[in-house]
């Protein structure tokens, strides 16, 4: 084993929990459709691209998670992209589990799977593969159809939600 890792000390959760809160990430609700028929869903922040050719998509669902047995059931899911004024939205969909989270959301079925229209788009999936790590599992869709809105994303940071900049400010890349 390498002398550095040898060296450093046992690596605690509130350490790594510390850590990730620093991670800016895009905020989404994934949904899909339970055994009774009923919309599932929930918020979250672990999600990203995968692969253009194929179109994958990737996102990480605790092992607990209810949205997850029933993605492995049904073998589909959506993930919608949020935009900055849709708080309450992600707010609604991180609370406690069930189809409850759909009360009072407008949303439509697309190839049997609950989509949410107005939001800064969102992708249907199938599901492609699903691996356990830790507490996690990383599941990964071959995206099947999309449609995309306009706007800014809502983003997770620092246990917030947040807004990008204002729009005055000049683009790091815009010069290049």
């Amino acid at each position: 084993m390498n002398s550095v890792y040898a060296a450093a000390p046992e690596l605690g959760t509130e350490a790594c929990r510390s850590l990730y809160r620093k991670l800016a990430a895009g905020v989404t609700v994934v949904t899909t459709c339970g055994l009774d028929g009923e919309p599932q869903g929930l918020t979250a922040s672990s999600v990203t691209t995968l692969s253009l050719r194929p179109p994958m998509m990737l996102v990480c669902l605790a092992t607990t998670s209810g949205t997850l047995t029933a993605i492995r059931t049904r073998r589909a899911f959506a993930i919608h992209l949020l935009r900055a004024e849709q708080t309450a939205l992600a707010a609604a969909f991180a609370g406690s589990s069930g189809s409850g989270k759909f009360a009072g959301v407008e949303f439509q079925w697309a190839l049997g799977i609950p989509v949410l229209p107005g939001t800064l788009g969102w992708a249907t999936c199938a599901l492609a593969d699903e691996r356990r790590y830790g507490d996690h599992s990383v599941v990964v869709g071959s995206v099947i159809s999309v449609s995309d809105g306009r706007g800014e994303p809502l983003i997770w940071h620092d246990r917030r939600f947040r807004e990008l900049a204002a729009r005055g400010r000049r683009d790091a890349f815009a010069e290049n």
